[in-house]
Formats: structure tokens, C-alpha cells, sequence
């Protein structure tokens, strides 16, 4: 694939660089003049000096053959109109927002943004599903929030205890994306049995979340 990032604070610089090793095209943008010319010493990316919110600046980038942009700056309402130009001037297939504010992550699915990722959001759910010991935890949402990433620690008395992913009836529109027992993250199969204490990360439609909570943990 080839990625247009904006923004390359840390956010930004570590994405590129895990992109990058795992042998993406990968471009930057980035108005400090300091910032690229480190990036450009570091990293095997083309890095572009200006303002993401220009359209020739993003067109420098590779905009216009982008599979992805991704808006990461420190401030929302420039990564909000960066991926609107990326969807509607470039017709980028795929945007994704960071929303530094999380009362902004609405505006970000209603305007068009596919992944709005709100990383303050995800933190404080696992730092309160830490604290009240909840089973079931949702991480993340997005496809203009029709789509929800859940977390379920199974518990012993979990329906699917000892089952294969086979014979699991799943939800609707429902997918097993991963299980991580202790130190092991395993991509699930169909003859994957499933333990008690599996950290069980699903994807799921909106809504489906209920279901999905009753089918593995047994509880909402």
C-alpha cells in the first residue's frame, strides 16, 4: 500500500516508521522544518515540508494514488479537513482522523472520516475496565461508527469455554480477529479452542455488541 501520513510528531513518526518496516510506500508531511529533516535522515520516506490542509501539498505527497491518508496532527480540525480533501479531491479510498479532543470523534464519523481513532478514548476504557474488572470492553469504533473492535476476557463460566471457533455460533456480521492467552497472541482457526482467560478481541456491527457480550462472557 502507500500511505500519506500528516503530521510527524510522535504519532506520526512511529506509524511511518512501522509502516515502513513492514515494506510500505510511505510519505510525510510535515511543517517543521527541524522535524522532516530528521525524519529524512531516519526514515526511507519522502518527506514534504508544508501544510497538509493544501491541496498541493498533499498532492506533492502522492495524495492522488494513496491507498490511505492518515490525518495525525495536534489539532483536530486540520486532520478533519485533510482527510475531507483526501476523500473528496484525491478520492482516496481510506482516511483515518486522529481526534485529539474526544467530544470531536462524532463530527469526525458524520463528516466522512472512515477510522476516527480517538487514542484517548480506547486508553480511559481500558484504564476503567482495569479498575471495575469488567469482562467485556468496547475499544474502538469506526466505518462512520457502524463497526465496533470489543475486548472479552473470558470468564470460567463463559459459554464457549473448551468450544472451537467452528462450532461457535457467532452473531451477525460478527468476526474472531484474535485471542491472547498469557504471553501468546494466536490468529484464531477454526479448530482454535478457546480457554478461560483469553483476552478475545472480536469485530462486530454496532449494536451487536449485547450479543456478542451474552455469547462470550454470558453477562452483559
Amino acid at each position: 500500500m502507500y500511505i500519506v501520513i500528516v503530521g510527524a510528531g510522535k504519532v506520526g513518526y512511529f506509524l511511518a516508521k512501522r509502516l515502513c518496516q513492514n515494506k510500505h510506500g510511505v510519505s510525510i508531511v510535515e511543517k517543521d522544518k527541524t522535524t522532516c529533516e530528521e525524519i529524512a535522515k531516519e526514515l526511507e520516506v519522502l518527506v514534504i515540508r508544508g501544510d497538509g490542509c493544501d491541496p498541493q501539498i498533499l498532492e506533492q505527497a502522492g495524495a492522488a494514488r494513496a491507498d490511505v491518508v492518515a490525518a495525525v496532527t495536534g489539532d483536530d480540525e486540520d486532520n478533519l479537513i485533510i482527510c475531507q480533501l483526501a476523500k473528496e479531491l484525491f478520492r482516496v479510498r481510506r482516511t483515518v482522523g486522529r481526534v485529539n479532543n474526544p467530544y470531536n470523534e462524532h463530527t469526525f464519523s458524520e463528516l466522512g472520516v472512515d477510522v476516527p481513532m480517538n487514542s484517548t478514548e480506547i486508553i480511559a476504557k481500558i484504564i476503567e475496565e482495569e479498575v471495575s474488572f469488567s469482562d467485556f470492553v468496547s475499544l474502538l469504533s469506526f466505518k462512520r461508527g457502524k463497526l465496533a473492535i470489543v475486548r472479552v476476557d473470558l470468564p470460567r463460566e463463559s459459554p464457549v469455554i473448551d468450544k472451537q471457533v467452528k462450532d461457535i455460533q457467532w452473531p451477525e456480521n460478527s468476526v474472531l480477529l484474535s485471542v491472547v492467552r498469557q504471553d501468546d497472541v494466536i490468529v484464531p482457526r477454526g479448530d482454535t479452542v478457546l480457554r478461560a482467560g483469553d483476552d478475545v478481541i472480536a469485530l462486530t456491527m454496532v449494536g451487536n455488541e449485547s450479543q456478542l457480550s451474552n455469547l462470550l462472557a454470558g453477562k452483559l
